[in-house]
């Protein structure tokens, strides 16, 4: 099994070598770069492509928010988890509305961090215990902080569809998916177009933040 990659974004040098020390005990994680503000983070995001991010709220150089939106535009495979001592629902409703998988609390983070890490990377939804019934809208969050996979009873797709759709969210052209799911690209653009029009949306990042938000992003990791 591969270890989650994982990027630390705080601008207070002790929380990083705080955290890096705890990840570093852990059998599947290896941290695999810093970053003390937001357009670093961006940056390493972009480079190192972790499979994880502990992004903090208040940083120099750019906001976390604005980061977390950069990040996911460049990268949308990527699981950002917001490390940070707001409790406020505020903050929480407008980073998932940008895409972000998970929201914990400074306060929590050393017994909840290695469980909300799993949950992200794992592909579902992580919202500190604390803030759990805020209201999400469609993301089925349940206490303790998981989504939970959509019903197939109540899913408007096919089962190819669903394939197509988890395929092109993880980041593969439509030219991946077809040679993966051994179909032609122009059957891959149709049941995109198909999709795209059942659910109501007009852009590759609406239906990447759709699949993020509805539990779709359940990709076995390599090795494993």
């Amino acid at each position: 099994m591969k270890p989650i990659r994982i990027l630390i974004a705080d601008d207070h040098a002790v929380l990083r070598a705080g955290l890096r020390l705890l990840l570093s005990q852990q059998y599947d994680m290896i941290v695999v770069g810093e970053a003390e503000d937001g357009a670093e983070a961006v940056s390493k995001a972009t480079e190192l492509r972790p499979d994880v991010i502990l992004m903090d709220l208040a940083m120099p150089g750019g906001s976390g928010l604005s980061a977390t939106r950069a990040i996911l535009d460049a990268w949308p495979r990527a699981r950002v988890l917001i490390l940070t001592m707001y409790d406020d629902t505020a903050h929480l409703k407008q980073l998932m509305r940008v895409g972000a998988a998970g929201y914990l609390l400074k306060a929590a983070a050393d017994t909840e961090l290695i469980n909300a890490i799993r949950v992200v990377s794992s592909g579902a939804t992580y919202v500190d215990p604390s803030l759990a019934e805020v209201d999400l809208g469609n993301r089925g969050l349940s206490r303790g902080g998981r989504a939970a996979p959509p019903a197939a009873s109540t899913s408007p797709l096919s089962e190819r569809e669903e394939e197509v759709l988890r395929l092109v969210a993880w980041g593969h052209t439509s030219a991946e998916v077809a040679e993966r799911l051994s179909i032609s690209r122009r059957t891959v653009e149709a049941h995109r177009a198909s999709i795209m029009d059942k659910i109501g949306v007009h852009s590759r990042a609406e239906l990447v933040r759709f699949a993020r938000e509805s539990g779709y992003l359940r990709e076995p990791r390599a090795g494993d």
